[in-house]
């Protein structure tokens, strides 16, 4: 499950982000993944999917993948009624999509976050809930 229909990278993001001037550029950057995020079924979103902690309504469906070597990595779908949220989902996703739970977990995201120079133009309640996206994903994939 690919959610772009390819793979894109958080250094995809950083480079896109870092040729983006401004926050009315990124802001553009992320409508612009937004779109490119398919939707989740309409039977996905459901009160178990659903991601509290955001003020627009929002969920993640998480997928374990057991690869034939053994290893195994996480792939997560996300979708929100939220253009702006949703953009920001795929960027967590380019971040933490098709990684091993270990990986996931040792992502700094704060990091990763402050490169991008997100959270400084958010509203509080819209970085609590990009920080709730991420939370559950690693709760999603504890082992």
């Amino acid at each position: 499950m690919q959610p772009f229909g390819h793979t894109l990278t958080d250094t995809d993001i950083r480079a896109l982000f870092n040729s983006a001037h401004g926050w009315e550029a990124r802001y553009k950057e992320l409508i612009k993944l937004a779109r490119q995020l398919p939707p989740l079924a309409d039977a996905d979103k459901t009160a178990a999917n659903a991601i509290h902690g955001c003020e627009s309504q929002a969920w993640l469906v998480s997928e374990l993948v057991r690869e034939q070597d053994g290893t195994e990595r996480w792939q997560f779908h996300c979708d929100s009624d939220a253009r702006i949220v949703k953009g920001l989902m795929a960027v967590v996703l380019a971040a933490l999509n098709n990684k091993s739970a270990a990986d996931i977990h040792a992502f700094d995201i704060e990091a990763y976050f402050a490169e991008l120079q997100l959270l400084p133009h958010l509203s509080p309640s819209r970085g609590n809930g990009l920080r709730a996206v991420v939370e559950a994903i690693k709760e999603s994939c504890k082992s």
